[in-house]
């Protein structure tokens, strides 16, 4: 029994030792990595190009429009699961807007400013630069629900539409995040928070749909101190979630209520500025992908977007796995992104 205790005792003391060196290997993580120039600014909002060393295999270039909620640099959080470095490597041609991370000037920006300003302004600038008269999008979860928006107002600058885990119909109760949503007092909620929501807020609530998370996370961490790589790999995923940015008021405010609480964008109800969004609108080529064990985007928010979409070419894409592993498992990396650009290469004509 003693000589039991004395060898775990020592294999404890050898882990310590062994993750205390690793600790100290590490100076930096690095995320989003994959270079990019800055090629057009508004607000907060940066344009960026991927660089390319050889000639893009589609013509037609590529918008990413990630969501408001957290940063795009999930799609780039190292080289070995980077989405972005995928598509980049199959030939796309690939722009991205990063939002930025809104302070208190930006407490009024609503979802016209997003919509009608800001993508509308990124749209245009691709579209001069390559002399081109539509492009592709890209987009991802709420970034998607605003490209599905504004491929419906302006049908003439979208070539393809590509939805990853976008909610459109807020009609359903599958899971938490649509069912706490359709009760609360947002009105309260953001002039509670001075008109600015902040991102760990948003981030507890986040967690609070899946508590034993914490725990799940902790046993990663435990695991991986004395491996440098597994270590890195879940340090990146933390910086990811820690660089939460604040959410613009006035855009929460319409978004949750319009859509969460009264599904405005399917019934066609829904304004954006001074321009009523009719689904009906969008007719181009449509790939909508969800995930089947999203908890926080449910199939059936998602699914229904080609039944309401005037699209005559659009197909529906079933991804085994949850809402980040669309982006960061080794499945995606293999499965969904050269199936992406397959679909867009059949129709780069």
């Amino acid at each position: 029994m003693e000589n039991k205790l004395i060898e775990e005792f020592n294999g404890i003391s050898s882990k310590l030792l062994k993750s205390a060196q690793t600790l100290n290997q590490i100076t930096e993580v690095d995320i989003a990595a994959t270079p990019k120039t800055a090629v057009y600014s508004e607000d907060k909002l940066t344009l960026y190009h991927y660089n390319r060393e050889e000639k893009a295999a589609l013509k037609t270039p590529v918008l990413i429009v990630y969501a408001l909620v957290n940063t795009y640099k999930m799609l780039d959080l190292q080289p070995d699961r980077s989405y972005i470095k995928n598509l980049l490597g199959a030939g796309l041609d690939i722009y991205l807007i990063d939002w930025g991370f809104p302070t208190q000037s930006d407490r009024y920006l609503s979802m016209d400013d997003y919509v009608n300003g800001y993508i509308n302004n990124c749209v245009d600038f691709i579209r001069k630069k390559h002399r081109a008269e539509k492009i592709n999008i890209l987009s991802i979860c709420q970034g998607g629900t605003l490209s599905v928006i504004y491929s419906s107002l302006y049908p003439n600058k979208i070539k393809n539409l590509v939805t990853h885990v976008t909610p459109v119909d807020f009609s359903t109760n599958d899971g938490l995040l649509f069912r706490w949503s359709k009760d609360m007092d947002f009105d309260k909620l953001v002039e509670g928070n001075h008109g600015l929501i902040p991102g760990e807020f948003l981030n507890q609530g986040f967690d609070m749909l899946k508590p034993m998370m914490k725990v799940q996370k902790q046993q990663a961490l435990t695991n991986s101190l004395d491996d440098k790589d597994k270590l890195l790999n879940f340090l990146r995923m933390e910086k990811w979630i820690s660089e939460s940015p604040n959410q613009a008021g006035e855009c929460f405010r319409q978004f949750m209520k319009d859509l969460y609480q009264q599904n405005k964008l399917v019934k066609g109800e829904l304004e954006v500025g001074s321009k009523k969004v009719n689904l009906k609108n969008l007719t181009a080529p449509l790939l909508n992908i969800y995930a089947t064990e999203d908890h926080l985007v449910p199939p059936a928010a998602t699914i229904p977007l080609n039944d309401y979409v005037g699209s005559t070419d659009k197909e529906l894409y079933s991804f085994k796995g949850g809402h980040i592993g669309v982006f960061v498992g080794g499945k995606s990396q293999k499965e969904l992104a050269p199936a992406v650009v397959e679909w867009l290469k059949k129709r780069d004509k």
